[in-house]
Formats: C-alpha cells, sequence, structure tokens
C-alpha cells in the first residue's frame, strides 16, 4: 500500500511542480496556499476515510457483510451532504482563507481563481474517502493502490494538457483536480461493485439506525475534531510562512511536498495498520492485535529513517526540479535539513493506524488537542527567540514529536480495556 499512499501527494505536488517551471514565486505561492486551504477543507471531514476504514475492518473482522454495506451507506451519504456545502459556501470559505493566509496581493489573486474551480471537486473528493476507507477496511490494499494510481495519474496528464499545453495557468491546475477527483469517484464505485457491495440498496432506516448512527457519529466526532486540530497546525504553519515574504512561502511550499512524500510512505504502513487492527478487534483476536502493532511500528520507524536520509541527500535536486527561481530554491536550500525529516513523524502515522482501526478515537482527539497545545507553546517560544522560518520547522516538527510521544505512552491502558474479557 506504500506505492497508493506515495501517489496520494500527487494532486498538490504535481500542480506545484507544473505551476513552479513557470518562474513566478506568487503563482508558485498561490498554488500552495491553494492545496493548503484544499487539505484543510476535505482533511476536516478525514473522518469519512478513517472512521469507514475503522468500522469496516471491525465489520468484517466480525464477518458481518451487511454492516459493511451499511457503513459505506452512511459515508457516502454524509460525503454528498457535506460535499455540496462546501459549494453552496464557496464565497464565505475564499473570504476567510484570504483574511487568514496574509499573503501578498499578487498571491491572494491568484488563489481567488484556483479556489473558485477546486472548491467543485468537493463532492467527490468527499466521496472517495468514504470509497477508499471502505476498500481499505475491507484489507484489499490492492484495489486502494489501483483507486488512487488512477486518480493521479488522471490528474498529472491533464494538468500537464491544461497548464502547459493550453496555458491555461491555475485555473488549468484547478479543473485538473476536480475531473480527476470525479473519474476517481466511477473508478471506486465499479470496484465496489466488483466487490459485491450496493450500498445504494441499503434501506433507508437502516442506514439512519439509532444506535449505529450514535457509535458512527462518536467516532466521526472525535476524528473530525482530532482533524481539525492538526489541519489547524498546518495552517498556522503556512499563514506564519506566508508572513515571511513570498519567496519563503514558496520555498516552505517545495520543502512540504518533499515531507508529505516522506510521510505518505509510511502512511502505507498505517493504512495496513488500520484493516489488520480493526480486524483484530471485530474478531476478538488480541495476539493478532498486537502483532499487527508491532509490525507497524517497527516498519514506520525503519522507513522513516531511511526516507529522512533519501530526502537529506536528494533534497538539493527535488527543489532544483520543483521550482526554478533562483531566490526560492536558495531559500528552500537553507531549511532543507530541518524539512527532511520524515523520521519524526513516523511513530504518530504508526499510531494513528493503530488507534484508527481500534476505534480509540476519543483518545486520538485528546492526544492531538494536547499536541496542538504544545505546539502553539513552541510557536511562542520561538518567536520570542527570534528563530524565523527555522524556528517554525522546529516547532512543527515539536509538534509531531509531542503526538507520537503522547499516543506511545497512552497505548497499553488502551489495549488492555479493548480486550478485557467479555467487552464488546
Amino acid at each position: 500500500m506504500t506505492i497508493a499512499n506515495v501517489t496520494t501527494p500527487m494532486l498538490g505536488f504535481v500542480g506545484a511542480t507544473v505551476i513552479g517551471r513557470l518562474g513566478d514565486a506568487a503563482l508558485l505561492g498561490a498554488i500552495a496556499l491553494g492545496a493548503v486551504i484544499f487539505d484543510a477543507l476535505f482533511w476536516s471531514f478525514g473522518a469519512l476515510r478513517m472512521a469507514t476504514a475503522g468500522l469496516t475492518a471491525q465489520a468484517v473482522g466480525a464477518r458481518d457483510g451487511a454492516e459493511v454495506d451499511r457503513t459505506l451507506a452512511r459515508a457516502l451519504a454524509a460525503a454528498l451532504v457535506a460535499g455540496l456545502a462546501l459549494v453552496v459556501l464557496q464565497g464565505p470559505i475564499a473570504a476567510a482563507a484570504f483574511r487568514i493566509t496574509g499573503a501578498s496581493p499578487a498571491v491572494i489573486a491568484g488563489l481567488a481563481t484556483y479556489i473558485h474551480i477546486r472548491i467543485l471537486s468537493a463532492p467527490f473528493a468527499l466521496a472517495n474517502y468514504a470509497v477508499l476507507g471502505s476498500v481499505l477496511g475491507r484489507g484489499r490494499t490492492d484495489l486502494g493502490l489501483l483507486l488512487q494510481v488512477a486518480i493521479n495519474l488522471v490528474n498529472i496528464g491533464l494538468t500537464l494538457a491544461l497548464v502547459l499545453g493550453l496555458d491555461l495557468g491555475l485555473s488549468g491546475a484547478a479543473l485538473a483536480t476536480v475531473i480527476a477527483e470525479a473519474a476517481g469517484l466511477a473508478l471506486g464505485l465499479a470496484i465496489l461493485v466488483r466487490l459485491g457491495s450496493k450500498p445504494w440498496r441499503v434501506p433507508w432506516f437502516e442506514v439512519r439506525d439509532p444506535v449505529a448512527l450514535r457509535r458512527t457519529l462518536a467516532v466521526n466526532g472525535d476524528v473530525i475534531v482530532r482533524t481539525l486540530a492538526l489541519v489547524s497546525g498546518i495552517v498556522l504553519f503556512s499563514s506564519l510562512g506566508a508572513r515571511q515574504g513570498d519567496a519563503v512561502l514558496a520555498a516552505n511550499a517545495v520543502l512540504w511536498n518533499l515531507f508529505l512524500i516522506g510521510g505518505f510512505f509510511l502512511d502505507g504502513f498505517a493504512t495496513a495498520a488500520e484493516a489488520l487492527c480493526g480486524q483484530a478487534v471485530g474478531g476478538r483476536d488480541a495476539g493478532g492485535f498486537r502483532k499487527a502493532s508491532a509490525l507497524s511500528l517497527g516498519w514506520c520507524l525503519g522507513f522513516g529513517l531511511g526516507v529522512s536520509l533519501l530526502a537529506l541527500v536528494g533534497g538539493h535536486a527535488f527543489i532544483d526540479f520543483v521550482t526554478t527561481s533562483e531566490p526560492v530554491r536558495a531559500v528552500a536550500r537553507r531549511y532543507l535539513p530541518l524539512a527532511a525529516a520524515p523520521f519524526v513523524a513516523a511513530l504518530p502515522f504508526a499510531y494513528d493506524g493503530i488507534y484508527i482501526g481500534a476505534t480509540w478515537t476519543r483518545a486520538m482527539r485528546n492526544l492531538m488537542l494536547a499536541a496542538l497545545a504544545a505546539y502553539c507553546a513552541a510557536l511562542v517560544l520561538v518567536q520570542g527567540l527570534n528563530l524565523g522560518n527555522a524556528g517554525l520547522w522546529l516547532a512543527f516538527l515539536a509538534f509531531l514529536g509531542a503526538r507520537g510521544i503522547g499516543q506511545a505512552l497512552a497505548y497499553p491502558g488502551l489495549a488492555r480495556r479493548t480486550f478485557l474479557p467479555g467487552r464488546a
């Protein structure tokens, strides 16, 4: 599943790379902020993937095929409602984004164009979260790979054609993503049919079953709060970077994509942990749960170290490939050692998969909020020391570290309670 997760950041990375070849720091900054804004919007509904994966895995472990379809039907209904709401609210969303980012007028002008086109992808993107969660919860990571690769191949081809071929600039990059998400949903639904799922045939009274809805809403609510806290940290990072000028904003965008690519190597193991740990909980298999947890942690830590070393060695070539602007390249090289640190993310990535599979979502929420508080304290500290952009990166790494440490300390007690005799 690692390859599937490597392709995920390409939706933002491809656009940034193609726009970056135009040599305009303002345009690169605009698409970078646009990617962060849509990450913030869509990741806020990341529960549609994570909760669906965890609940589906537990239903598979309990051998309850009907509940697999019911879980998917609830997720798709929520995705449609939320996606359409985002399209309707695009005006206030754009206005809020402009105020929060504090970017230059040139960046804001490009950002407005990008937002008003890409927002049309919201219903497709959120429905894709639900579809992917259902596929991964069944342990079919091969099909998850197919779905993610297809979305990104369509995005790559259309971005190159619309931006470089038809000279549509930011509009072309945004439109390419909209079409790619729609194509991905069509493929995802076809995959579900091949798996024997037909969520649209689930009776409505089963979709809104009070007991099931309460559990679904509790899990989703916890994950939404957790994700909003994570997104708040990322938006804060981008906003503070934007206030240091277009060159720093663009350089951080390049480095962020490098960090994401490294992080999504790790997320492949976390995704596997979601399915394996969830199925172990559903089947009441404590030994299998411990084994899956240990494997996820070991692989994430090992790959995290390897990817960090690779990023340090190849980081300069990556920077030169993404942007042709010499001022942006110079700033990015200066902060490369701090951005080339996926190893710091290894622990929280691994535990995220374990916690999601076990649906320990309340603990995830509380630990994320505590880490966000630590992040804010670190930002105040580094700003007081006048560390500039280096301080911003150090504070973000502290955010990741606090998450991983908190999850590690809480894990033993949560595992014991989950597998108490007689606990359902």
